[in-house]
This record gives structure tokens, sequence and C-alpha cells, in this order.
């Protein structure tokens, strides 16, 4: 089963303009997740799609491979499966997000596995235990619940499953009660290239979450825990940590 990885890259950005391009770190952050990429072992490689030059030269001038894609794609789903269109002999494409330098080359790796061990699935995701209760209730946090067998059952901003009765204990558990959902995903070929055909389904609406189109239209996805969350770069103070953790100041 031949598997690529693409990094969907974008420009703009609300938060934190050019982020991809950010280099205090004498890397820009675009760089340091290509590397983390890199590292995965079961991956045949790694691409770029770029919705605009001046990234694409970024990738050139680091070594990596671009791939231009469409500046009207909606999301970096439509951006991977602009660029599974391009290459038809690879069998499962895996997205990761430009701003994660910190990306687990495991966690990539586990992705590719869980599609591996079950034919039935058109999707793999990662979730990690939450032992908070402030990320319980934050609904930028999006909890995960899944069967037995890792399929996952339902996606939501609110705290799923919830405690009838509370009692800080249930954060402690072994095995954790509740998961945060991973945006890291590994989708099979023929699968992401319908998946933006699939109608959207009012929860995915209400809830603003893409992967409840897949379980709302009765695809199985699966579902990877991992013991740590990936940290994403969404504002001035996530680069700020994230060049402190690499720098030392």
């Amino acid at each position: 089963m031949k598997s690529l990885i693409v990094i969907p890259a974008r420009l703009a950005s609300t938060r934190l303009p050019h982020k991809l391009l950010l280099r205090e770190t004498g890397k820009t952050v675009l760089q340091h997740t290509w590397e983390q990429a890199c590292q995965a072992t079961r991956p045949a490689g790694v691409v770029v799609a770029c919705d605009d030059e001046e990234l694409a030269e970024e990738v050139d001038r680091f070594g990596g491979q671009a791939i231009m894609t469409s500046p009207a794609c909606a999301s970096g789903t439509d951006r991977v499966a602009e660029v599974a269109r391009a290459i038809p002999d690879v069998d499962v494409f895996i997205n990761v997000q430009g701003d994660e330098p910190e990306i687990s080359p495991y966690a990539i790796d586990r992705l590719v596995e869980l599609l591996a061990g079950d034919p039935m699935a058109v999707m793999a995701t990662l979730a990690t235990p939450i032992r908070s209760r402030d990320k319980l209730n934050d609904p930028a946090c999006v909890k995960v619940v899944f069967d037995h067998a890792g399929r996952a059952l339902y996606f939501s901003r609110s705290p799923i499953p919830h405690a009838r009765a509370w009692d800080d204990q249930l954060l402690a558990d072994d095995p954790p009660h509740f998961f945060q959902h991973l945006g890291l995903y590994a989708y099979r070929r023929e699968f992401l290239l319908v998946l933006a055909d699939i109608p959207r389904a009012d929860c995915e609406i209400l809830e603003s979450l893409e992967q409840l189109r897949v379980l709302a239209a009765g695809y199985s996805l699966r579902v990877g825990v991992i013991d740590e969350p990936t940290i994403g770069i969404d504002t001035p103070e996530d680069y700020r940590a994230f060049v402190k953790r690499v720098t030392g100041h």
C-alpha cells in the first residue's frame, strides 16, 4: 500500500499573517513541518501543496517538492485531493498541516498502519486523552467517541460522552473517558476523490466539523490513540512558545 504525505500550504492566515514563512528559529515553520514529516518511515515521500509562488520558492529553497494547487481550494482536504488527482499511483494520502512544526513522525506512521489494518475504513485520524476540565469544556478542542474496534462514533465541540454525575476523578481514570481529536488525517485515494461531492450533513454544518460528513454518510473512520497532542501554531503566542522550545529563549 503506497502512501504519500501532502502538506497543504496556504499563505493567507487571519490570526498570524504569513505564519508558514516565519523564521525566527533560523528555519521557516513550513521547513520545520516538512523535516518532521520526512522522518516518518511508512510513507513513500512528502510533497507540499502550495497556493502561492512565494511558498513554492521556499519549498524549493529547503529542498522539498512543491506542487502548485488552485488558490480557490476551500480547504486543506480539497488541496490534498487536487494532488491526488495528479498522482494516480498512490493508495493513501496523509494530510499534515503546514503549521505543525512539531508533528510526530510516529503519529504519521500510525495513520498508515490504521488503514493497512482495516480494509473497511476509508479514513484514519488520531486522538489523545483529555486530562483537563478546561480542555474538555473548550469548544475549540474537538472531542471524539469511538467504539471498541476504534471506529469513530461522533465528533463534537461539546464534552462527549457527557457525564451525568461529574467527579474530577473521571479525568484521571485509566483507561481514559475523554479524547481530543487531532487534526491529522489519512485518506484512501478513491474516497478522497469523492469526499467533496458528498452532501454536507446537518450535524457537520451545526458543529462546523467536516469529518462528521464522513460518519453521516455511513463510512467507517478509524481512530488511533497516541499519548501526546500535536501542537499547531495559530496565534503569535503559539509561535513565541514554539521559538522558545526550539531556541531556549
